[in-house]
């Protein structure tokens, strides 16, 4: 059973990795400029994007953005983020 845990563990880390290359690359995007097709950074994006989204979309269908004037505040990120800690710490 200790395997299985260390595995799952091991999955939840890379998880939280992919999560916080999203918010890098989300952020990229607003200090640099949208990236250009084809380049690392557009296909790096795309792979992060690929693999969060289908965990982080069910979460923002339940809690939508919060909006505080111009700004909106993705609360699904921040949910799973912290989810994953827990489950992680559950884990170990």
């Amino acid at each position: 059973m200790g395997l299985v845990l260390g595995i799952v563990s091991l999955v939840l880390l890379l998880l939280q990795v992919l999560l916080i290359a999203r918010a890098v690359l989300d952020w990229s995007v607003v200090l640099a400029g949208p990236s250009v097709q084809g380049s690392v950074r557009s296909r790096l994006t795309a792979a992060v994007f690929a693999v969060t989204e289908p965990i982080l979309a069910p979460v923002r269908r339940a809690l939508p953005p919060l909006r505080l004037g111009g700004v909106g505040i993705d609360l699904a990120f921040i949910v799973v983020f912290l989810a994953i800690i827990l489950l992680r710490a559950v884990i170990s």
